[in-house]
């Protein structure tokens, strides 16, 4: 095996069964591993979104208008009220936690297959990934503005 890159349209991916041979394979496995690395991406955005959920309760503002201040006669009242958000049940708190475990396995598992498939030193599988890595960013940035 050649350890320098090469443009050749013969690489073998992953697996024995995942053996390219010719430009139309090539093509097709430089999709699937464009594919593969853009939802390596948005897996991450989506972590991230499981990390920072919002509670299903909003918290509303505490402080009254001014008319409520002004008829006020307790100068305690002037302080807005702490409120404390509500904390998720055990179960929703397993339940997350679990489903954010499997999401980092599925995360890991593939970011290794992903630098796999570059350690085959097919400049078109690198390209591939190194495309799909910035489709990806570019489509999830926006979203974690949005979280």
């Amino acid at each position: 095996m050649s350890m320098t890159f090469e443009t050749g349209s013969s690489v073998t991916l992953l697996f024995h069964f995942w053996d390219v041979q010719g430009p139309a394979g090539m093509v097709l496995s430089v999709f699937v591993v464009l594919l593969l690395t853009v939802f390596y991406e948005l897996l991450k955005v989506w972590r991230v979104w499981l990390g920072k959920r919002p509670s299903p309760f909003h918290s509303s503002d505490c402080r009254g208008s001014s008319t409520a201040l002004a008829s006020s006669l307790s100068v305690s009242s002037l302080a807005p009220m702490e409120q404390t958000a509500p904390t998720l049940s055990t179960t929703n708190r397993w339940l997350l936690r679990g489903i954010q475990t499997a999401l980092h396995i599925l995360q890991v598992t593939l970011g290794y297959m992903l630098m796999l498939c570059v350690m085959s030193y097919n400049t078109w599988i690198f390209l591939g990934v190194i495309l799909g890595s910035v489709l990806g960013y570019f489509i999830g940035f926006p979203l974690l503005g949005q979280i």
